[in-house]
C-alpha cells in the first residue's frame, strides 16, 4: 500500500509546485491556500509512504514524479517551452522513477 500512498504524495507535490506559478507570490488568495493545503497533503502521504519505503527511494521518486508531473503541466497549460532537450531530460527523470520502482 505504500506504492499507492507514495504516487498521491507525488501528485500533491506537483500540486503545490504549480501553485506556487499560479499563486504569483502568494499574492493570489485561492491559489495559495491550494498550495498550501497541497504542500501539507503532499508531506503527510510521504511521511506515510516511508513508513515501509526506503527513505532515498521514496524521496527520489516523489520528486521525480513531481518533477516530471510539473513538467508536464507546464509544457501543456503554462506555456512552457516544449524543446527536445527538455523532453528528453524529462524522460530520463521517468525512466529513473520507473528504475527505481523495478529494483526495490
Amino acid at each position: 500500500m505504500s506504492w499507492p500512498i507514495l504516487i498521491v504524495a507525488a501528485v500533491f507535490e506537483i500540486g503545490w509546485a504549480v501553485g506556487l506559478k499560479l499563486s504569483d507570490g502568494f499574492s493570489k488568495l485561492v491559489p495559495t491556500i491550494f498550495t498550501i493545503i497541497s504542500f501539507i497533503l503532499s508531506f503527510y502521504f510521504l511521511f506515510e509512504a516511508v513508513k515501509e519505503l526506503p527513505i532515498g527511494t521514496a524521496y527520489a521518486v516523489w520528486t521525480g514524479i513531481g518533477a516530471a508531473g510539473t513538467v508536464i503541466i507546464g509544457l501543456l497549460f503554462l506555456g512552457e517551452p516544449r524543446d527536445i532537450g527538455r523532453l528528453l531530460c524529462m524522460v530520463l527523470i521517468v525512466a529513473g522513477v520507473i528504475g527505481l520502482k523495478i529494483t526495490s
